[in-house]
């Protein structure tokens, strides 16, 4: 049987070395970065800047399935997410219409496009979300509403309102070609895989959670034209809703924040 074919952007960042071993075993994995990424063959090897459309569409030639992660201002970026709009425009504006619109030209059938849970970080300032993510658990009640995807946004940050245009654009791509779209809200991914703070806490997606969601992602039936879901763990702290990702994605993820380990990515089998 032909392995599925699957282009990785931002493959060398703090997402995609934690799904690199995954892919690879998975997939016949290439990947679009600046500078390359060690281990890979030239021929899987493709270096371009994505704010380039010249530049990056060869990579796309004959792909299946593309994984979207190469973005600026993120958590783990040196000045995390409050990045100045000027600096995300290049990167997460420009080059996220271009990796779509490179999609498309080369006849790819999936995209997967790794958006934040930083969407909807407004909510953290209304009770019992503000509760949660400060640690002050005795005040929340024993149930609430969790969030759903069909919330209205509220972004705290200019890096979440590109990732709420990456999403829009994902979501007009499906509507006018043949691109099935589906966009992660992703949580906290600490690399030693082990939440420290309270936010965190809440918020968090273990290694092997993450790997098994994009890979579901990856493979989900071709019914999914557009989709969001939201990048979390089962958290028994957490306020993101995970009944949409279980329904649609077949998502069971396996830890939750208060009983993980410290450890490395698993692969999910």
């Amino acid at each position: 049987m032909r392995k599925r074919k699957v282009l990785v952007t931002g493959l060398n960042g703090s997402v995609g070395t934690v799904l690199r071993p995954a892919l690879e075993k998975r997939y016949l994995l290439s990947s679009l970065s600046r500078r390359g990424v060690s281990g890979l063959r030239d021929r899987h090897n493709f270096l371009g800047d994505i704010a380039e459309l010249k530049e990056i569409r060869p990579a796309f030639s004959g792909v299946d399935s593309v994984v979207h992660l190469a973005a600026t201002g993120g958590i783990n970026s040196p000045r995390g997410t409050s990045k100045a709009f000027e600096d995300l425009l290049p990167t997460n504006v420009v080059g996220t219409y271009n990796v779509f619109e490179a999609a498309v030209e080369a006849g790819v059938r999936r995209l997967v496009f790794a958006s934040t849970g930083a969407t909807v970080r407004g909510y953290e300032k209304s009770s019992p979300y503000r509760e949660l993510v400060g640690g002050a658990h005795k005040k929340v009640p024993g149930t609430f509403p969790r969030l759903n995807v069909d919330v209205q946004p509220r972004p705290m940050s200019f890096y979440g309102v590109t990732k709420l245009f990456g999403e829009t654009l994902g979501r007009y791509y499906a509507e006018t070609t043949d691109l099935s779209v589906i966009c992660l809200r992703i949580g906290s991914i600490p690399s030693n895989n082990w939440p420290q703070k309270a936010r965190s806490r809440a918020i968090f997606l273990s290694h092997r959670d993450l790997t098994d969601l994009v890979v579901r992602s990856i493979e989900a039936p071709v019914e999914v034209h557009f989709d969001i879901f939201y990048g979390v763990s089962d958290n028994a702290r957490g306020y993101r809703d995970l009944s949409h990702a279980r329904e649609v994605l077949g998502y069971i993820p396996r830890d939750d924040s208060e009983n993980t380990s410290r450890g490395k990515h698993v692969d999910p089998s």
